[in-house]
């Protein structure tokens, strides 16, 4: 079997130094083979330094097990070694004992602690913007396995990990820039260093991420992607005087939260999405806001969606079957047919980062096209979210209102729930892939 690296992968593999450990982290945007390269490395220690022992991590065990795990399976098959001859994989003690002595240990690296009893060679760290800084520090302190085989020419202790780019200047940016030490290594690849991308594919990334989601998660830049405000880039280009129109699809995407309870109104095409309403109940319940929304559009003649919250209301035991199950015999109590409506909902709801990401492609992508508008003077409660929603300082999380300062101010109440229901839509509809 042979391998063509790209030269970023190549310089991730190579050591330049002659410090006893190396320390190297693959930044790279989508695409750019940071896991592929990561679990290659891993086998090729495991192979060069018989009776080794190396341990790969993530923050969750399940992001190992579907990424990670599959990658280094897939390369076994691929270099010729075979279950049970050469290896042998463990499912139940997540370790590949090879025939050479050597180990690969697969766990969660949530909790530090749990690693402390470990002698290892090497590690390896998935999405390493994902854990802290004391799983890093205790990892590093794990590299003390005083084990040498006979042939082991040149052995390094390593620490290598891969990731997508911190959207804010975290621990990642401390370590490997601004304090950096001689012995530890960034390697940033851009999505466009791997020539063997389908050429459509770079061009599609443009088309559906905002511009700086662009610059951090293509070219593997750093960034304050997170300061500041939620929406990035939305203008008066996005503000219009839109039109309900009878005859169109109308969309309700709904959050459930009881006070204030938001849903919004909207039409959509392919690309383009148009909130040209909301309804915002203060101490309400899922029917007084579908009787709301009957009274304003009572003859609609198009087909009627539902998206949002897949969790619905979260102060039931029933979760969301509790809400749509209301609406759903709504419709019917109030004449509608099973073929006048639908639910497009997601089975459990995305990260929230993921639907901001969503939305904001929607604003503005890189490229500067606007695909989100929003009606200027029936929607000021998503407008006043847009301008004024904020992340907490220097962290990817909103900074949602406490009961304490909604009860210093009321307006602060309205803020979170009615993005969240805008999200929910952009998210199911164009989903960040």
């Amino acid at each position: 079997m042979e391998y063509k690296l790209l030269d970023k992968q190549i310089e991730f593999m190579s050591i330049p130094h002659d410090e006893e450990l190396d320390v190297a982290l693959y930044q790279g945007g989508y695409g750019s083979g940071k896991t592929w390269c990561g679990s290659l490395l891993g086998i090729l220690l495991a192979k060069k330094y018989p009776g080794s022992r190396g341990l790969v991590g993530a923050k969750e065990y399940e992001l190992v097990r579907k990424t990670t795990l599959v990658s280094y399976l897939e390369h076994l098959d691929a270099l010729g070694y075979k279950q049970g001859i050469h290896y042998n994989y463990n499912k139940v003690d997540k370790i590949i004992k090879f025939k050479n002595g050597s180990e690969i240990l697969f766990s969660s690296l949530e909790d530090p602690e749990k690693i402390k009893s470990l002698n290892l060679h090497w590690a390896e760290i998935e999405e390493a913007s994902q854990v802290g800084d004391s799983t890093f520090k205790q990892l590093i302190g794990r590299l003390r396995n005083l084990y040498r085989g006979k042939n082991w020419e040149n052995f390094r202790y390593r620490l290598f990990g891969h990731t997508n780019p911190q959207s804010n200047k975290g621990w990642i940016y401390e370590r490997f820039v601004e304090r950096k030490l001689p012995n530890y290594r960034l390697i940033i690849a851009p999505t466009t260093n791997n020539k063997y991308l389908p050429e459509h594919y770079v061009k599609s990334l443009r088309d559906s991420f905002d511009e700086e989601y662009y610059r951090i998660n293509v070219l593997g830049e750093f960034g304050d992607y997170n300061s500041g405000l939620v929406v990035k880039g939305f203008s008066d280009e996005n503000i219009k005087k839109l039109k309900y129109c009878p005859t169109l699809p109308l969309h309700l995407t709904c959050d459930f939260n009881v006070d204030p309870m938001c849903w919004v109104i909207a039409h959509k095409d392919n690309e383009n999405v148009y909130f040209f309403d909301e309804i915002v109940i203060e101490n309400t319940s899922t029917k007084q806001c579908f009787e709301e929304f009957l009274r304003r559009y009572p003859n609609h003649k198009a087909e009627i969606i539902i998206n949002g919250d897949a969790s619905g209301d979260n102060r039931s035991t029933q979760s969301e079957f509790t809400n749509y199950a209301i609406m759903r015999q709504l419709f019917r109590e109030n004449g509608y047919t099973d073929k006048q409506f639908k639910f497009e909902l997601r089975d459990y709801n995305p990260p929230i980062l993921n639907r901001i990401a969503a939305f904001n492609a929607r604003v503005k992508n890189a490229d500067g096209v606007r695909r989100l508008f929003v009606d200027k003077t029936k929607c000021k409660y998503l407008l006043k979210n847009i301008y004024n929603l904020k992340y907490k300082e220097g962290t990817s999380i909103i900074d949602a209102p406490t009961i304490h300062q909604i009860k210093q101010s009321r307006d602060k109440k309205f803020l979170l729930h009615i993005f969240d229901a805008a999200s929910y839509l952009t998210e199911y509809y164009w989903r960040i892939k």
